[in-house]
C-alpha cells in the first residue's frame, strides 16, 4: 500500500479570489496551471491500493478557503480510500470553533496549517491552545513550509526552524513538515532528525529534479530516510508522476561521479506505512 500525505480537495476557481489564480502562473516557471480537483481524475493518475490525506486550507491573506464541511463530503464519498484533514486559519476569529467542529462534529482526522499564506507564525503562543488540542485528541499536524508565489505571504512564517520550537514544547504531537521545506532543505532535515515524531513529505518537488537530487542526499548523508513521507501535492502534480520522478532521480547522474541516492531507501519512501507513523491506523 502508499499512503499520499499530501492531497488537496476544492472546488477551482470557486474557493480562491481573482488575486489568487493571477499568481499561480508562478507555481510552476510560468506554466498554466488547471488546478480542478476531480477525484477520478486522482485515480486514473495513481496506481493500485493508495490511500490517500486530503484537505482544503484555510488563509485570507492569500485567497483561498474552503470550508472543511466541503472536505468531510468529498471524503464520504470514498471513506475506504480518504482520510480528511480539517483547515484553520488563526489569524480569523472562531478558528477554535473551527477546529472542534472539524474534529468533533466532522469527524476529519488531522490539521492542515498554512502559515505563511495565512501570515501567522506556527510557534506563536496565542497556538498554544491548538497544539494542546492536538496533542490531547492525537491529531497529526502537516505545515506548509518553504517557498510560495504568492507576494504577500511572508517567507519568515514558513521557515522549518519555527517547528523546532513547536516540538520542543509539544513532542507529542505528530508534524510534517510539507515539501521537505524547499528552499530550506537542510533546516529541514536539521529538525526532523532532531524531533522523534516530526517528519516530512516531499510532495511537489519531482519537477525540480536536481534541487529534489540534491534535498534526498541530505537526506541520505544525515540518515533520516525513514522521517521522510511519500505526497503529491494534487492537482500539482500526480502519485504517477511522483514515483517515475522519484526512481528517476539517479539516472541523471549517468557519466558523472556524483554519489547515488539508495534506491532501495527510494523504495522505502514510496511504499512507507505512514498511518501507523501517524496514528492514523485505528478508528475514527
Amino acid at each position: 500500500m502508499i499512503l499520499d500525505v499530501h492531497s488537496h480537495a476544492w472546488e477551482f476557481p470557486d474557493h480562491f479570489n481573482d488575486d489568487f489564480r493571477l499568481q499561480a502562473s508562478r507555481a510552476k516557471a510560468g506554466e498554466a496551471l488547471d488546478l480542478t480537483v476531480r477525484f477520478e481524475d486522482y485515480q486514473r493518475t495513481s496506481v493500485p491500493e493508495v490511500r490517500t490525506i486530503v484537505f482544503g486550507g484555510k488563509a485570507r491573506l492569500s485567497g483561498l478557503w474552503v470550508d472543511d464541511h466541503y472536505v468531510a463530503r468529498y471524503v464520504a464519498e470514498h471513506p475506504d480510500q480518504l482520510f480528511g484533514f480539517l483547515s484553520l486559519d488563526p489569524t480569523q476569529q472562531g478558528w477554535e470553533k473551527e477546529l472542534h467542529e472539524g474534529h468533533q462534529t466532522l469527524g476529519l482526522r488531522g490539521i492542515k496549517l498554512m502559515p505563511m499564506y495565512a501570515g501567522f507564525s506556527p510557534d506563536d503562543d496565542r497556538l498554544n491552545p491548538l497544539w494542546t488540542y492536538a496533542t490531547k485528541h492525537r491529531l497529526p499536524v502537516l505545515l506548509h513550509t518553504g517557498t510560495t508565489f504568492v507576494s504577500q505571504a511572508p517567507l519568515d512564517c514558513t521557515l522549518p526552524r519555527l517547528l523546532d520550537r513547536v516540538a520542543i514544547r509539544f513532542p507529542e504531537v505528530k508534524i510534517i513538515l510539507a515539501h521537505l521545506g524547499h528552499p530550506y532543505e537542510g533546516e529541514c532535515v536539521a529538525v526532523i532528525r532532531k524531533h522523534p515524531n516530526v517528519y516530512a513529505d516531499l510532495s511537489a518537488l519531482h519537477y525540480r529534479p536536481f534541487q529534489l537530487y540534491h534535498s534526498l542526499m541530505l537526506v541520505q548523508e544525515y540518515g533520516v530516510w525513514s522521517k521522510i513521507l511519500f505526497g503529491t501535492d494534487y492537482p500539482f502534480t500526480t502519485v504517477k508522476a511522483t514515483i517515475d520522478g522519484l526512481r528517476g532521480l539517479n539516472q541523471m547522474l549517468e557519466g558523472t561521479q556524483l554519489p547515488r541516492l539508495d534506491s532501495q531507501a527510494i523504495e522505502r519512501v514510496i511504499f512507507r506505512d505512514s498511518l501507523p507513523l501517524l496514528g492514523l491506523d485505528g478508528p475514527s
